[in-house]
């Protein structure tokens, strides 16, 4: 079971470095697809520098779950999972009521999933 739980985490942390990126260098571009029933087209050049400081934080998100991977005391690899997957679940719930409803499924329930693998392994 440690093992499903380390491939999502590891999922999630790919979630998070492919949002970092979309955010902080394709938000004009690959942003537009993604978010284009969220917001109008020409809202996404003035929003580009809130847009980095999002991708920026959900880079936060990624590095903290990729260094959960490498530690090796078992004890705090699972408690620093736990707390950035945590992290992860509020985000989701968050832009879940503030944007779209789809943020749940593709941030948070993913994260809640790795949860549920730490616990039961």
């Amino acid at each position: 079971m440690e093992i499903y739980s380390k491939i999502a985490i590891s999922l999630v942390a790919v979630e998070h470095l492919y949002i970092l990126w979309m955010e902080m260098f394709a938000w004009e571009t690959k942003g537009k697809e993604v978010f284009k029933d969220a917001m109008p087209k020409e809202l996404f050049t003035p929003t580009k520098g809130l847009a980095a400081n999002q991708g920026l934080y959900n880079g936060f998100l990624a590095a903290g779950l990729i260094w959960s991977l490498i530690i090796c005391d078992l004890y705090w690899q699972k408690n620093i999972a736990l707390f950035f997957l945590g992290c992860v679940v509020i985000a989701g719930i968050y832009g879940a009521f503030s944007a779209s409803k789809k943020i749940f499924f593709v941030q948070a329930l993913p994260a809640i999933v790795a949860i549920i693998l730490i616990i039961v392994s």
